[in-house]
């Protein structure tokens, strides 16, 4: 009996969000075909010029634009960002530094603070149930 190894492929979104990329920004034969594992791997390790530029330059997807301005998905939604941007206006946006965005970037120090307090808080516990009981 002989196994037969199958290629895993997946959607081009699935491939650009692996990427972290704006799909609608990707090459025409990217968006219409099928990404295989090897081929995910092979754009990671060495990636060709259009992927250097789309991550340089963007448009970036959603997720990299929180990241870039330190805020969450949610708080770029409150703050009415709701389409991919370039690196250029996010640039703008830091330089601006709006009120929305500040509050932001608060609320997101807060709960990276409440999320590493939780952790510590976690391993202490952990650390005490390990400790030889007197």
């Amino acid at each position: 009996m002989t196994s037969h190894k199958t290629t895993q492929t997946m959607k081009p979104a699935t491939a650009a969000k692996k990427l972290g990329v704006y799909l609608e920004a990707t090459p025409a034969e990217f968006q219409e075909g099928v990404v295989s594992r090897d081929e995910l791997n092979a754009l990671q390790t060495e990636p060709p010029q259009w992927l250097l530029d789309l991550r340089r330059d963007g448009p970036h997807p959603r997720p990299v634009v929180a990241a870039k301005l330190g805020v969450s998905i949610s708080g770029l939604a409150r703050g009415g960002v709701t389409e991919a941007l370039t690196t250029e206006r996010i640039e703008a946006l830091k330089a601006e530094n709006p009120e929305w965005l500040q509050k932001e970037r608060a609320t997101q120090a807060e709960v990276r603070k409440e999320a590493a307090r939780l952790k510590a808080k976690k391993a202490e516990r952990a650390a005490e149930a390990d400790a030889p009981r007197r």
